[in-house]
């Protein structure tokens, strides 16, 4: 039970890093998006057009599967909490590391309180 609270100072920093992603990818797809559409509609050709409105498409897509990463990281937890009540309590703190780590993230594990033995 304590794999999620020895290595919850990186778990909080992915998820630091999953806060970040969800702020600048929208903002890099409306900028990329309106600059193809852009140079597409000054050039007035349809194949070019098209090829803007697909790309803008599958950026969108990509977005959106962004969004619901921390969903799908919820979904793996639960099932590898499933197993035994230890496991679940510290699958949990990984999952409050990625998805909260602001507010919820236990990051008070101290390696040197009680862990090793002093003569």
């Amino acid at each position: 039970m304590s794999f999620c609270y020895k290595s919850a100072r990186i778990w909080q920093l992915l998820g630091y890093f999953i806060i970040v992603i969800k702020i600048v990818l929208p903002l890099i797809i409306i900028i990329l998006g309106v600059l193809d559409l852009g140079r597409a509609v000054v050039s007035s050709e349809q194949k070019v057009i098209k090829d803007a409105g697909g790309a803008l498409l599958r950026r969108l897509i990509a977005a959106i599967a962004i969004f619901f990463l921390p969903t799908l990281i919820h979904f793996i937890f639960e099932v590898v909490a499933g197993y035994s009540e230890d496991v679940k309590n510290d699958y949990e703190n990984c999952f409050d590391c990625l998805v909260y780590p602001n507010d919820k993230c236990d990051t008070t594990y101290d390696p040197n309180d009680g862990f090793f033995p002093t003569n």
